[in-house]
């Protein structure tokens, strides 16, 4: 960062440093120093802290806010690189939202101590997109099916129907907001195994200052201020997930392809292209229309992160950034005499009375202005127009009923709104909260998202207190609700007894999950300050002693170390010093978990699967270098069904699992067809049944290569055998023989010039019984794919298949290519379900009679690695190569000694180098002997002289010669 400018060098160095400018470019990944309160300061220069960005953006939408204007700021880019941060900030890093806020209240105080007659009022509302669903976060009450409901209105805009909206008086009554809407966020999100990285959060304050204006009207100058929490930007390609046919796009990436879309679309606006804007393509651009391209002055902070692996990630939120700074809104202040804004909001209500009563519903309301015109313009059936119909006469009622109280709001008086504020449930006050923990025992909780760690926190006083989920039938409700995946009514006891903290199991569900510091919890024990609780699939606590703690300060288990020590205990254990092992740790930490969820979600609906982690080397998966993949396996155990899945695969269909499991525990119908329910794989599914590396070494020097070699599936167990031949051959596809084409030394030999061979596949012989329409797929270098044909069910298929390929002229990566790679073969195959005899069993009862039972599934037998053993994949060519060329120079070997006694038996003291080369680099035994028929007529010379003319001895003419 330099200034305004930001610039991005490319770690492989393969393109030019990149410059973005903008209005500010802030560095804060280090050069900072924690302080005293722990509040991060600039220990260099350049380090921007949270008072810089407040003071240069937060400052300027408080400004807008004192004029009346609409204002918007949110933050776009990939998970981690610190959009949070930025919005909210942790602890005393305080980050925008609180910092206006309190900044705000500030302000207001000193305008009335200064004895302005205006009125001031703050309203607050806090939400959360998730799925294209929108939740209330102060009134998780609410929650209705499919989430509140988006609606347009022609005063208000787009709006979302029934969201809360509370008066706050001060700073406190908002930051006491923020923390309940937070709680309420993190209890859903673990209740429904939902990914904060992927939702976005809105909070809205709207600020209105009330005065009498020069002619004595009352009149309202407000201020709508959207304060915005994108979702992690990742792209989809980048992930590996384009490949499923199952698409989280269609809900969890529609939000941000929208905005992209509209972005892009208000570019070419602004640079004079007539185009539609796509608002009404997802629930996040609905609700950012204002922001976007309406009335309000908009910030965006791009949030990018500068290790070198995100690196295209990071470019690609810059251009995003680059065109987004292009679009241009038209603002305006939102000033009027309140009996004008009434008289209004009246009018439109009468106009759309008379339109249901008389029938006449239009087939548009005409007040949008998306540029939609070509959407409606497109032809539609009776029953789409009648379903239009419908949903505009009820978007008509709601715009009535939204108008209707919105003016009763205008008539409200400041102290009727805080009174209607203060009469539903008490909002725990976060600083004496904060106070009582500090001297009592407690659980709080563990999230991926460090903002939600330590929202949820349940105080242990004297007594028991029961952990687990209500119980409908008797009213129970335990002292400790946990709701979600694999929480029992009576899932664990906690008793404090003095200053001693146990926990203990409870008889009515002995299978109930309870791990404690990684290990499955099988007996009363005594908890200490830090231990880590899990209880089911996914609540994840600390537990706290003040007492115990004492003075010491050492840090509790991140999340990340808690899954991390999980993960070991379940058997996988990973190294610390590579690259590639943080990388594959990560992975561990996001996935482990996640299989688990899926696992408990499996059973409870009976989907008849069950998944696996699987750590499977790059080199197994045909992929050059050493690192491992963490993968996973998908079994139907009712069918006897595999299938291999990807992380970014399983990561897709697992946000389509929470949303099913979402319908099952809202009681709706979960028999979805197979190509939406994201626990199938359609029955045409290609598997991979096994796979193998041909080396081409041989190929490197000319010679031929027969093998059969075996074939191994990912967990590294043979399933069968591969009769491969490479023939080295000439462009037009001839076979060249051994002694015609044999290279000595390709580095020399090899270089500039043409080459071809033959890959022959000839059959495949004791193959699993399980399959049909089986063939082989291999990739020679950088060219496309080859591909055998099919052969149907078969154990011992034969291919009888040969591939002529071909290089021009050998250049020195392609000789690497030759000398060190090899040919990955994969043998794919459809599956074929096995009958099930007997009862027809659950998903539990099959795992049960399988020996995998819930309650064990921690452990290593549930979640196993299975790794290969490297050393015993496709050696065998090498061999072959190496004992081919010891054929070959052992048979040069002779031929020189052939030249040996020809010499000798014709009194040769010396011998020709133009012979011995002959010799050397003859291609075939004709071109031997005919060098070898011209010793005797060779003529060199000394062949009889010694030193000074005289005769050598016979020995001296040996050694000579040799």
């Amino acid at each position: 960062m330099k200034g305004p400018t930001t610039i991005l060098n490319d770690p492989s160095g393969e393109n030019e440093p990149k410059r973005f400018t903008f209005d500010y470019s802030y560095w804060s990944h280090d050069s900072f120093k924690a302080e005293a309160s722990g509040y991060l300061a600039a220990a260099k220069p350049h380090y921007a802290d949270q008072n810089m960005v407040f003071k240069d953006v937060g400052m300027g939408v408080l400004a807008n806010a004192w004029e009346g204007y609409n204002c918007s700021l949110f933050a776009y880019g990939q998970t981690g690189s610190g959009k949070s941060w930025s919005i909210v900030g942790y602890g005393p890093n305080k980050g925008i939202v609180p910092l206006f806020c309190d900044k705000l209240f500030v302000q207001i105080d000193e305008k009335k101590s200064g004895g302005e007659a205006a009125a001031f009022e703050v309203e607050f509302s806090m939400l959360e997109i998730y799925n294209e669903q929108v939740r209330d976060l102060l009134n998780p009450a609410s929650k209705r099916k499919g989430g509140l409901k988006v609606r347009q209105h022609p005063k208000l805009g787009f709006y979302a129907d029934g969201l809360k909206t509370v008066a706050v008086n001060s700073y406190q009554d908002i930051e006491n907001r923020m923390e309940e809407g937070t709680k309420n966020r993190t209890v859903a999100a673990t209740q429904m195994n939902a990914t904060s990285s992927r939702a976005h959060t809105i909070v809205g304050i709207k600020f209105t200052q009330k005065y009498q204006n020069a002619a004595g009207q009352e009149t309202a100058k407000s201020s709508v201020i959207n304060l915005v929490d994108l979702a992690g930007s990742e792209r989809a390609e980048s992930t590996g997930a384009t490949g499923d046919r199952l698409k989280e796009g269609a809900a969890i990436n529609q939000s941000l392809s929208s905005l992209g879309n509209v972005i892009a679309a208000l570019v070419d606006k602004a640079n004079g292209k007539k185009v539609r804007i796509p608002y009404r393509d997802s629930t996040l651009t609905k609700l950012l229309k204002n922001a976007l391209g309406g009335n309000s002055k908009t910030i965006m902070i791009a949030a990018i992160s500068p290790a070198d692996i995100n690196y295209d990630e990071t470019l690609s939120t810059l251009r995003y950034a680059d065109r987004a700074k292009q679009i241009k809104t038209k603002v305006a202040v939102n000033e009027d005499p309140t009996e004008k804004l009434i008289r209004e909001l009246q009018e439109e209500n009468e106009k759309l009375k008379k339109l249901l009563e008389s029938g006449g519903i239009p087939e548009k309301l005409d007040d949008d202005d998306d540029d939609d015109d070509e959407e409606d313009a497109k032809p539609v059936s009776k029953e789409e127009r009648e379903r239009i119909r419908k949903e505009l006469e009820e978007e008509m009622q709601a715009r009535i009923l939204a108008s209707e109280q919105e003016m009763e709001e205008m008539k409200k008086t400041w102290e009727e709104k805080m009174q209607q504020s203060q009469s539903g449930p008490a909002v725990p006050d976060a600083s004496a909260a904060k106070k009582e923990k500090e001297s009592t025992p407690h659980l709080y909780n563990l999230n991926v998202d460090p903002q939600l760690t330590g929202m949820i926190v349940h105080l242990l006083k004297p007594g028991e207190h029961l952990v687990g989920s209500s119980n409908e039938e008797s009213g129970e409700t335990p002292s400790i609700l946990l709701k979600g995946l694999n929480i029992h009514h009576h899932h664990a006891a906690l008793l404090v007894e003095g200053d001693k903290v146990f926990l203990d199991r409870c008889e009515a569900s002995p299978d109930a999950k309870i791990i404690v510091n990684g290990e499955p919890l099988t007996e009363k024990e005594e908890l200490e300050h830090n231990d880590r609780i899990m209880f089911g699939a996914n609540h994840l606590y600390i537990f706290a002693h003040p007492k115990q703690a004492g003075g010491q300060k050492k840090p509790a288990m991140t999340y990340e170390e808690a899954q991390a020590e999980m993960n070991q205990n379940s058997g996988f254990v990973v190294g610390k010093g590579s690259l590639d092992d943080l990388i594959l740790n990560d992975d561990l930490i996001e996935v482990r978990p996640a299989i688990e969820q899926a696992n408990t979600m499996s059973e409870e609906m009976d989907k008849k699967v069950k998944f696996e982690l699987v750590i499977i080397p790059a080199k197994i998966l045909g992929m050059v270098g050493s690192k491992k993949e963490v993968m996973v396996k998908m079994r139907n155990v009712e069918l006897g069904l595999e299938y291999l899945w990807t992380k970014a695969k399983f990561m897709n269909r697992k946000y389509l699992m929470d949303e099913m499991y979402e319908s099952f525990s809202d009681g709706e119908d979960i028999n979805w067809p197979d190509e939406r329910d994201p626990f199938t794989e359609p029955p045409d599914h290609e598997e991979m049944i096994g796979g193998l590396h041909v080396y081409l070494e041989s190929i490197a020097y000319k010679i031929e290569a027969k093998e059969q070699l075996d074939l191994t599936n990912i967990k590294g167990i043979e399933v069968g055998k591969l009769n491969v031949e490479l023939w080295p051959c000439t462009q037009t596809g001839k076979v060249l023989r051994d002694e015609d084409a044999f290279v000595d030394d390709p580095e020399t030999d090899l270089k500039g010039q043409p080459l071809a061979f033959k890959v022959k596949i000839l059959n495949a012989r004791g193959l699993p019984d399980r399959f049909t329409d089986i063939y082989c797929k291999f990739r020679v270098y950088t060219m496309e794919p080859f591909q055998t044909q099919a052969i149907k069910k078969a154990i011992n298929p034969d291919f009888k298949f040969e591939q002529l390929v071909t290089f021009n002229a050998i250049d020195k990566l392609e000789l690497d290519y030759l000398l060190n790679g090899s040919i990955f073969v994969q043998l794919y195959g459809k599956q074929v379900p096995k009958k099930r005899e007997g009862k027809k069993l659950n998903t539990k009862q099959i795992m049960k009679k399988e020996g995998i039972q819930k309650g064990k599934d921690i452990g290593a037998e549930n979640v196993p690695q299975h790794t290969v053993d490297e050393g015993k994949v496709g050696y065998q060519f090498q061999v072959l190569t190496l004992k081919k060329r010891l054929e070959r120079l052992e048979k040069k070997m002779a031929q020189m000694n052939k030249v040996v006694d020809v010499a000798e038996k014709s009194s040769k003291m010396r011998v020709k180098t133009e012979t011995i080369k002959t010799v050397l680099r003859a291609k075939n035994p004709d071109a031997v002997e005919k060098a070898i028929k011209t010793i005797p007529k060779d003529k060199g010379a000394g062949d009889n002289e010694g030193v000074n003319g005289q005769p050598q001895s016979q020995e001296s003419s040996a050694c000579t010669l040799l």
